[in-house]
């Protein structure tokens, strides 16, 4: 079966659920991402969509929170790495002050580590940026009716990742916080820059750093940066990181991260 085919088959698997449970008006949603231009096209991607409508859109976390102050929301479209709140933060605030409106996070950010993560902060979907144009559609409406939604080839490895959890791990035991500082760092960031981003002190975001080490069992940039790569915890940076461990070891350790 085609991808053009398995598309329309499930569209009308959709419009059939949709049309034998009649619901009052479309499914709304908030689009929430940094960047302008795949706003857009997610907004062209849903246009067509009877069921479907875009009520707003945000760039930022606090404008997320805007949004859904402003509308009644059943599903925020959102990306985990918009300035301001970060990712998980975000989910648990919407969750806790909008208990109504159920979060279906689309990222780049491949690791089944973010998607435990975001299921565990309270979203109700996890979608990749890559099948967004397949799986969007669907996910948002299964979402929207109260259920869950992540792709099968996600669920799989979730569930191969879960079946020893006696032999978890180490970077399973970081925060929410500790693992956001962790991709910061493995993009290549300062410390002046990635506490900047968060709206942290220096301070606090070196203890994050050392917390890191300290749980991973490693010691310096060099072993961090190498960990990440090993267990492919941010393949979406891993040619910064790559890059970041060739400086590192070369420099004996001193690494552009200090601040």
């Amino acid at each position: 079966m085609t991808k053009a085919v398995e598309r329309y088959t499930a569209a009308s698997k959709d419009r059939e659920e949709v049309l034998s449970n009649p619901i009052t008006g479309a499914h709304t949603v908030v689009l929430a991402d940094d960047h302008q231009m795949l706003r857009e096209g997610l907004r062209r991607l849903l246009a067509s969509e009877f069921d479907i409508e875009v009520v707003a859109e945000a760039g930022t976390g606090n404008e997320v929170l805007d949004a859904l102050r402003g509308h009644q929301t059943d599903v925020v479209v959102l990306d985990l790495s918009m300035p301001g709140v970060p990712g998980m933060d975000l989910i648990k605030r919407i969750r806790a002050d909008f208990p109504s409106t159920k979060v279906l996070v689309l990222t780049m950010h491949t690791s089944d580590q973010f998607a435990v993560r975001a299921f565990r902060s309270g979203a109700s979907g996890f979608l990749t940026k890559d099948s967004a144009a397949d799986q969007l559609v669907h996910a948002i409406r299964k979402i929207a009716a109260g259920g869950a939604y992540v792709p099968a080839e996600l669920a799989e490895r979730m569930a191969v990742g879960l079946k020893d959890l006696d032999d978890a791990p180490a970077h399973q035991q970081l925060s929410n916080r500790e693992f956001e500082v962790y991709r910061h760092i493995m993009a290549g960031k300062r410390l002046t820059d990635i506490a900047g981003e968060l709206h942290l002190s220096i301070k606090t975001v070196s203890t994050h750093k050392s917390h890191i080490m300290e749980k991973l069992g490693v010691a310096g940039t060099a072993s961090l940066v190498r960990y990440g790569l090993q267990h492919h915890l941010f393949e979406e940076h891993a040619a910064q990181a790559a890059l970041l461990l060739e400086e590192a070891a070369a420099a004996d350790m001193r690494s552009p991260l200090s601040p």
